[in-house]
């Protein structure tokens, strides 16, 4: 192991780089805890999003990066801020008009509108721990309303009351001149009401540690801090949990960095260490929009898993986390095809290059064997061509390519051959465009069937990629590339699409003859 953690020492792959970042914070003394500390927020709204996967997804490789390279123990936590009042009702939620009297009260104090948990927030907090164990995930959940109700942020709170001067100082520079005049950075939950309270403190005593304030109906209430009687602004509150846990790192988006130093300061003026932080750039819509929740733009989680799966989706993830990155149903299949390329390369590399490779960071050191015998956008290709209506169609064609692959012995070929259809059905079916051949493709095609008439090879597809290739060649295409883009648009009615050697050896000589006489004739440009 001494062995690998010295090359993991010297690895590029982000993860790593963090990871490093990460044990430079115990190089003086391990943590007095006792383990390292990582740590996912999550607002419980709503129903947890492809975000959420993203974070806990990439904060695990991190994770596991540093278990590579060190002995101290690693702790996940994902805290839920249920605390929170609930700002407005949610639309898609049964009888919306139930909750509308339970308005800024904490989520964990509203009852659950699918009357199957104690309270709407229990209800997404089980969306939430499911969703992660779905996914494999190890983790450690926390709910703020039992960790404010439980005193585990009482000693935080009473120095917050001690140093309010402090951490108001550091907030009001960062608000309007409008805000300044009502904020607080405390928000006291109304002994009678049970609702959040966004209103100033008449006073603030650090050494009872309580505060003042009036009620919207104009009456003085003086609460003690701790218990869960006051809970913190969220900007206060990322700080002083990073202290109240003693949390070591946090990853989250690019529209939370303006706010790190207001984060970090905080987290230091009430006895903390700022944690190290990785930002990640957001994802795009279609349009180049920033993906939002709210606004329904952009891929959810379970769209993903409709035409793929989860560990495309993390391959997904793992590339360029700084980068913003269009995600969008067109991303899949490349998705899909590039992480089984990793997966095969995986048995043959050395271990500098598997610590380099997104797979080892996707499954640790248990990565699986890849059993995708034709890539997915062949599948694709296949079904467009077929006309497949489900993937049992398809296997009569992967068995004849390879007669050793089978639904049960190649359960994710088959799991692939099944997304394939519905993304067919669901994107390629509508976009289909034939066009008819120009006279040099007409001529280049005609050599083309006379060649496969002809041919003795076999299923070879790069011999028969090789005469693909020598026919383009042969008819003047320059760049070679037209002629594979005629072959696309004439005979698959797509601009672009898979090595044709291959297409040819999966669909069938007999079969794709056939494809370019009906091709000829005109046949399918006017299907």
């Amino acid at each position: 192991m001494s062995e690998l953690r010295e090359i993991a020492m010297k690895s590029k792959a982000w993860p790593f780089e963090e990871a490093r970042a990460l044990l430079k914070r115990f190089e003086k003394a391990p943590p007095e805890k006792g383990y390292v500390l990582f740590e996912t927020g999550y607002g419980p709204s709503g129903l947890p999003h492809i975000g959420t996967f993203g974070e806990v997804q990439r904060t695990t490789m991190i994770r596991r990066a540093f278990e590579v390279i060190s002995d101290i123990p690693t702790r996940l936590i994902c805290f839920s801020d249920d605390l929170d009042g609930m700002r407005k009702v949610p639309g898609n939620v049964p009888d919306p008009e139930g909750l509308r009297e339970h308005l800024q009260k904490p989520l964990t104090s509203v009852p659950d509108p699918f009357n199957q948990f104690e309270s709407f927030g229990a209800h997404n907090n089980a969306m939430l721990q499911r969703f992660l164990d779905t996914f494999g995930f190890e983790y450690e959940f926390i709910s703020a309303t039992e960790f404010y109700r439980g005193g585990h942020f009482d000693e935080v709170l009473l120095r917050a009351a001690a140093r309010y001067d402090d951490i108001m100082a550091v907030m009001l520079k960062s608000l309007r001149d409008e805000r300044r005049q009502t904020y607080s950075c405390f928000l006291p939950i109304h002994p009678e009401t049970g609702r959040v309270q966004y209103v100033p403190m008449k006073h603030v005593d650090g050494a009872k540690g309580e505060v003042t304030f009036d009620d919207e109906d104009g009456r003085e209430w003086t609460l003690p801090v701790t218990g869960g009687n006051v809970k913190l602004q969220w900007k206060p509150d990322f700080g002083a949990r990073w202290a109240a846990l003693d949390v070591d790192f946090e990853m989250y988006g690019k529209d939370h960095s303006t706010n790190t130093p207001i984060y970090d300061r905080i987290c230091e003026i009430l006895g903390g260490r700022k944690p190290n932080h990785f930002t990640y750039e957001l994802f795009l819509d279609d349009k180049g929009q920033k993906i939002s929740k709210s606004s329904g733009n952009g891929l959810t989680i379970d769209e993903w898993l409709t035409y793929a799966s989860t560990e495309s989706l993390g391959y997904f993830m793992y590339q360029k986390p700084k980068t913003a990155k269009r995600m969008h149903f067109d991303v899949i299949p490349k998705a899909v095809d590039e992480y089984h390329q990793q997966l095969r390369a995986y048995a043959d590399q050395d271990a500098a290059a598997r610590f380099a490779n997104p797979v080892f960071h996707i499954h640790g050191y248990d990565v699986p064997d890849s059993d995708m015998v034709v890539p997915f956008a062949m599948l694709l290709n296949l079904a467009s061509v077929s006309g497949a209506e489900d993937k049992e169609t398809l296997w009569g064609f992967i068995q004849r390519y390879a007669p050793d692959a089978g639904p049960d012995t190649h359960p994710g070929m088959d799991a692939a051959a099944g997304y394939a259809v519905r993304y067919y059905h669901d994107f390629v079916k509508p976009e289909k465009v034939y066009r008819l051949p120009d006279a040099q493709e007409r001529a280049a095609l005609e050599d083309l069937a006379t060649r496969l008439k002809s041919w003795d090879g076999g299923l070879d597809a790069e011999a028969l990629q090789s005469m693909v290739f020598a026919i383009g060649k042969d008819h003047g295409f320059e760049p070679l590339r037209d002629w594979f883009r005629a072959l696309y648009e004439v005979l698959l009615g797509a601009s672009q699409g898979p090595r044709f050697g291959g297409f040819i050896a999966l669909y069938g000589v007999d079969e794709s003859l056939a494809l370019i006489e009906r091709a000829l004739t005109g046949a399918l440009a006017t299907d």
